[in-house]
């Protein structure tokens, strides 16, 4: 009984470098013919393994390789060459040659006992990228995603950094998905997603993601990992002009519901609900709410603790909805002198503005944060001189594809198309690696986006 509890604490302790073995035996008889079926899968969470085939060609994974012991200078003989540089292949199969087969080959014995609940709670805990291979192993392992208790794992897992969900200008009917932990672009297929309609994803909360077609008329929800798909219900008032649009929880995770609200720039509005498949009008714009509502509709919403907030201009300030009592705010803010392309952000309840700053011939990207008290925009952050320097003398244009915590920057001209994240939190600015299709070699254009948090177990 001692077994048990030490194999799992070794479980743990060594979960970035877990090999799992797993080996399932089952023996069946048909008259005299003897069927046997052998599932083996070996998993390495280090190695961690693509969502799509050729994804690996994107050039967008870093690989670190360990330093290794340095080798001794030989004299070579005259008139004979240098030895030749061995393949990557058969340098590695040197080095697997020399590893015990204990590490390799688990004793099955020990782990068929193995308990379901601790089993659980190791998966929870894998890399988003790595359980996609896991679960193809047997349909047990691909019935955790709807499993209750496997739902109740996850839950204990500390959120992750969120992911890009993105539309290229060349391929406006697929996405591409763009992974900030390991610095790559996932390329996944949403079937049920129209083909003939031009969708764009527009919120998200909870794993989900919220598409509207380019025409406004019809809204779809999709988890973009696991293919959860659903089309919403026509809505009752027919509104054929541009909508903001925000979403929200009810509760902690999905499976208490969520919220879509959509506002037009004369202040007709609707809000769905999950939980009864249905829109409705909670009420009418008040009066202290200045109209027609110059929505800003580059700048994605804001939620914080289920308030979404939009920018809006004439006078320039943010308009609130508070989605529990349907209560609406009106909060004037001066914008910052030479700002464009500018759009709301959000970091741990802190509403964030991130824009660019034009002055003569010279543009930087700066970040503000709205003082509460005064409601003014104070500059806390900009990006790096050195790389401001490349937008010298260039009309450049900014699209932000993700506004909560991580924000993704698409910065582009006629000569470039610079794709940065920035950490609010962190204030730290990196680069993103061009997004390529499988098989291919051009960059491709990033249109529009929006930040999700992966979650497996969130249900459309």
């Amino acid at each position: 009984m001692l077994l048990k509890p030490i194999i799992f604490i070794w479980f743990l302790y060594n979960l970035c470098t877990i090999q799992i073995k797993v080996a399932f035996s089952t023996t069946a008889k048909v008259g005299s013919v003897r069927k046997s079926k052998c599932f083996d899968y070996c998993f390495r969470c280090r190695c961690f393994l693509n969502l799509d085939e050729g994804s690996g060609k994107d050039g967008c994974c870093t690989l670190i390789m360990r330093a290794g012991k340095p080798g001794s200078l030989m004299m070579l003989e005259p008139g004979k060459p240098p030895p030749a540089k061995k393949a990557r292949k058969e340098r590695t199969r040197g080095k697997l040659t020399g590893t015990t087969i204990s590490t390799e080959i688990m004793d099955q014995q020990v782990w068929k006992d193995f308990p379901e609940d601790l089993f659980e709670a190791v998966i929870a805990r894998l890399p988003i990228a790595a359980f996609f291979r896991f679960r193809s192993v047997c349909r047990k392992w691909d019935s955790l995603l709807t499993s209750q208790s496997f739902s109740q794992q996850c839950e204990q897992v500390p959120q992750l950094q969120p992911w890009f969900y993105t539309i290229t200008h060349e391929n406006v009917n697929t996405g591409a998905m763009y992974d900030p932990t390991l610095k790559k672009w996932h390329h996944p297929t949403v079937p049920a997603l129209p083909t003939k309609l031009i969708v764009l994803p527009v919120a998200s909360a909870g794993g989900l993601v919220c598409f509207l077609d380019i025409g406004h008329r019809s809204f779809y929800v999709c988890n973009p990992l696991t293919r959860s798909f659903k089309e919403l219900p026509a809505r009752s008032v027919h509104v054929w002009s541009r909508v903001a649009v925000g979403m929200t929880l009810n509760e902690k995770s999905t499976s208490g519901g969520y919220k879509i609200l959509w506002v037009g720039c004369d202040g007709e509005y609707e809000v769905y609900d999950s939980t009864k498949n249905s829109w409705a009008r909670p009420g009418c714009m008040p009066s202290s709410v200045k109209l027609p509502l110059a929505l800003n509709f580059r700048s994605h919403a804001v939620s914080i603790d289920r308030t979404l907030y939009f920018m809006r201009s004439d006078p320039d300030g943010i308009v609130s909805y508070e989605m529990g009592s349907g209560l609406w705010k009106q909060y004037i803010v001066p914008a910052p002198l030479h700002l464009s392309d500018h759009t709301l952000a959000e970091c741990r309840g802190r509403i964030m503005l991130v824009g660019l700053l034009t002055k003569n011939a010279a543009t930087c990207v700066c970040i503000w944060e709205l003082q509460k008290m005064t409601l003014l925009w104070k500059e806390v952050d900009r990006m790096p001189n050195e790389w401001c320097l490349e937008f010298y003398g260039k009309h450049v244009r900014m699209t932000c594809l993700g506004n909560k915590d991580l924000l993704m920057l698409s910065i582009r001209s006629r000569q470039m198309n610079r794709l940065v994240t920035y950490n609010v939190s962190r204030r730290e600015w990196l680069k993103v690696p061009g997004c390529v299709l499988p098989r291919g070699r051009k960059r491709q254009w990033i249109a529009c986006g929006t930040a999700f948090q992966p979650c497996l177990t969130a249900l459309a």
